[in-house]
């Protein structure tokens, strides 16, 4: 076992739908392998012995309960979660910063030809490594993730996250219409391939598998319904897609399933929503939509350096609490424009203000609390992923994935730590002014 005392921001756990921030200035947390005998595996399938946060609070409390235990002192420094990712595509890694017209010109000029390469392993897990890294890096320590619709760039990804210990997500991307040569697959051998992946990695250590249409118009009703039936089948796996990112994009599906209420329902009829099913962008949705997300557990994944990059349009906040249907922040690398959580928060904070989309609709804008930002990006988005109370928080039972974050590294950032008056406002500088510099350390929980 270890001692960690730090300043400690964590979230109560007893109100996972909430951000309630808890901030111990000068905390504890208690980090070690549980007893056997005592992991409950019954709420959440594949649930690997690793390390977890044993005990937290404050440090006089934890130091007179574990006098005896070796203590990292990080002083001075804020302990929190590993940040959660989700929705980010590695195979766009060195798409980042390709400029375009909007989201389908950017990807038939960069995205599809570059992801063509991915059929080669050898590449696939050049690329991984980059990718792992640069989300260590950051401070991500759990990702949901598309790969591309090549089978190596699955194995090459999960093969590298598995070696690291990490808790990660993935699906090979089915696409078998409406794509280039290079990316477009075969529909039968498309829907093998995922169920092959499904049971080659699936629950291996810290690893998930997503079954992943890229969007409805790159996937016929054949490839649709074969996802449907395997998400049937395979009820513990995710699923992960796009829906309502783009003008452009909504009336294009429009045109290729007229009979269908709305962009959203396309999934709807195929048996693609459900918990654990998690729509990247979700911007253009209505009334009976965001209902409709709510009712079958369906998640989005808010991706607002990629909206704002691709002129794509905002996620609207304030519908979406209306509604009740869970959400969390994403990168959405190669469209997003950095890996860094902090950018992703000021980014999210920049689209909840606004009060006009992309499409020219009002709406309310909402100022987002610092604390509300940084719960979307952990417990927020893990609760999202249904593994609330695995990773996500500082919790006892929680995996320790953790983050020591230093709020002295950059002398601007630290003239602003110490003059903040409260916890939000010492979060904001941090969102505001923080990138990878702050990152002392990334801890992933080892067995």
């Amino acid at each position: 076992m270890k001692l960690y005392r730090a300043s400690v921001l964590r979230f109560d756990p007893a109100q996972p739908q909430h951000a309630m921030p808890i901030f111990d200035a000068d905390g504890g947390v208690l980090v070690g392998l549980p007893e056997t005998d005592k992991l409950n595996t019954a709420d959440h399938s594949h649930r690997p012995a690793v390390e977890q946060f044993l005990d937290v609070g404050p440090w006089a409390t934890l130091r007179e309960r574990y006098p005896h235990v070796p203590v990292h002192d990080y002083s001075g420094r804020v302990l929190a979660p590993g940040f959660v990712d989700l929705h980010v595509h590695y195979p766009q890694t060195d798409v980042m910063g390709s400029p375009a017209d909007g989201l389908l010109p950017w990807l038939e000029q960069y995205t599809f030809p570059h992801e063509s390469r991915f059929a080669d392993a050898n590449y696939a897990a050049q690329v991984a490594e980059v990718f792992l890294d640069e989300l260590q890096r950051h401070g991500v320590t759990t990702a949901l993730t598309f790969a591309t619709s090549h089978p190596e760039s699955v194995n090459a990804l999960m093969q590298q996250a598995s070696e690291r210990g990490l808790r990660l997500i993935a699906g090979k991307v089915l696409q078998d219409r409406h794509s280039p040569d290079g990316v477009r697959d075969d529909t039968e051998q498309s829907l093998v391939d995922t169920e092959a992946l499904i049971n080659r990695w699936h629950g291996q250590g810290r690893l998930g598998y997503a079954i992943t249409p890229r969007f409805a118009p790159s996937c016929s009703d054949a490839q649709m319904r074969g996802a449907g039936e395997l998400a049937q089948r395979f009820p513990s796996v995710w699923v992960q897609s796009h829906v309502a990112e783009n003008l452009d994009e909504v009336r294009w599906v429009q045109e290729l399933y007229p009979k269908s209420r709305s962009y959203l329902s396309v999934y709807d009829d195929f048996g693609l929503l459900r918990p654990r099913a998690v729509y990247a962008h979700c911007i253009y949705l209505d009334a009976q939509d965001r209902a409709l997300m709510r009712d079958t557990g369906t998640v989005a994944a808010v991706s607002p350096t990629s909206n704002l990059f691709l002129g794509s349009g905002f996620f609207d906040y304030a519908a979406a609490d209306e509604a009740g249907h869970l959400y969390g922040l994403a990168s959405d690398v190669g469209g997003g424009t950095s890996f860094s959580p902090f950018q992703t928060m000021l980014a999210a904070y920049y689209v909840g203000r606004a009060n006009v989309n992309g499409g020219g609709q009002h709406k309310r804008g909402v100022s987002l609390k610092p604390s509300h930002l940084w719960w979307q990006h952990t417990a927020g988005a893990a609760q999202a992923l249904g593994l609330q109370g695995v990773v996500g928080n500082i919790a006892i039972g929680c995996e320790a994935d953790f983050v020591i974050i230093n709020p002295q590294a950059q002398p601007l950032l630290a003239r602003k730590w110490q003059q903040a008056q409260s916890l939000e406002e010492a979060l904001f500088a941090l969102i505001v002014l923080g990138d990878d510099r702050v990152m002392e350390t990334v801890h992933v929980a080892q067995q």
